[in-house]
């Protein structure tokens, strides 16, 4: 049997291969279904770019907190509650945008952190802790809202923002691509970076794979935990300000099921669920392939109420086919 060459076994064992193959197929896919239809546009790459990019910073912080082996479900109830934290500090409270903003940031750090110390406090999984956090986030976001203001959706959010300076890094389509195109790209390198070429990048790595052995080799486990809980409410509350800042709008229910496609984005960039293994990069390209799949059904014309199920068979056929290239690539090189 001839060996594969090192570069071709670093492929495929890499976490990212199976995304890179499954965004191509879908390119490939609805370019020659839709490619007439406005998929290969500039506006159709537009649309797609930005869909994946609200769901690529999430999944940016999702990736780093499954690799470290742990889930965050309360990152879609993050997204609804910083968002009406920030209209009811502008539009009921009447406080300075820029200090409505940095409330939002305060509110997600705070629920990061608390998830962090439950789950290193009481040992339960946080599978279980963030769901709690996700319905106790919600209910409260709802009833609060609603006994304040007797709504659950704000408008004309928009137009105070615009003479902020803090605003600015929210709002807007610099060179033509939206605002949230350029911070995924920027957290995506930054944090593939972080990962892949420091220190807390392997600190990351080693609490996911063994977190008794990283521990007594010196690695701070439960600060590693914790901050990674905090940046990924912190990204979930960036993309809350960035949806309420362009559109104008906060509503309570914003960010459903979010949670849910951020590990789905995860889970098909090539993350572990048992921790220890993953990407930054993979989740984004995982991201991008969900964004790029959900504009494609909308060129091709099929009913839109058909990507939860193309979501579902793409997560499933993400891991059976990282599965079979590492399977295919060790039995090769032995």
């Amino acid at each position: 049997m001839v060996r594969p060459a090192p570069i071709a076994r670093r492929f495929f064992l890499a976490p990212e291969s199976g995304a890179l193959i499954g965004l191509v197929a879908a390119f490939t896919f609805f370019a020659l279904v839709a490619g007439n239809q406005g998929f290969l546009t500039l506006q159709g790459t537009i649309n797609y770019l930005e869909v994946a990019a609200q769901l690529g910073i999430l999944a940016t912080g999702v990736a780093l907190l499954m690799i470290a082996g742990e889930f965050d479900l309360s990152v879609g109830s993050v997204i609804g509650a910083t968002g009406m934290v920030f209209a009811l500090g502008v539009q009921v409270f009447g406080l300075p945008v820029w200090a409505s903003i940095l409330l939002a940031f305060a509110l997600a750090a705070g629920v990061g952190w608390a998830n962090g110390y439950l789950v290193l406090k009481t040992g339960l999984p946080s599978f279980i802790v963030t769901l709690s956090t996700l319905y106790i986030l919600r209910g409260a976001t709802i009833a609060i809202t609603r006994e304040v203001t007797n709504v659950t959706r704000f408008s004309g959010l928009a137009e105070p923002a615009l003479k902020d300076p803090l605003a600015q890094l929210f709002i807007g389509a610099p060179l033509g691509l939206p605002v949230s195109v350029w911070w995924w790209a920027f957290l995506t390198l930054v944090f593939s970076l972080v990962l892949l070429r420091t220190r807390w990048g392997n600190w990351i790595f080693a609490t996911g794979g063994d977190p008794v052995a990283a521990r007594n080799s010196g690695v701070p486990v439960y600060r590693v935990k914790t901050y990674l809980f905090m940046l990924t409410a912190l990204l979930a509350a960036l993309l809350s300000l960035i949806q309420v800042l362009n559109t104008g709008s906060a509503d309570v229910l914003r960010g459903q099921t979010k949670e849910l496609e951020a590990i789905a984005a995860a889970v098909i960039g090539g993350c572990f669920l048992t921790g220890g293994y993953g990407s930054v990069l993979g989740a984004s390209l995982g991201a991008l392939t969900l964004g790029m799949v959900q504009q494609g059904i909308f060129f091709t014309g099929i009913n839109t109420d058909w990507y939860l199920t193309f979501l579902g068979a793409m997560v499933l056929g993400s891991v059976l086919l990282n599965q079979a290239l590492r399977r295919k690539a060790w039995e090769a090189w032995r």
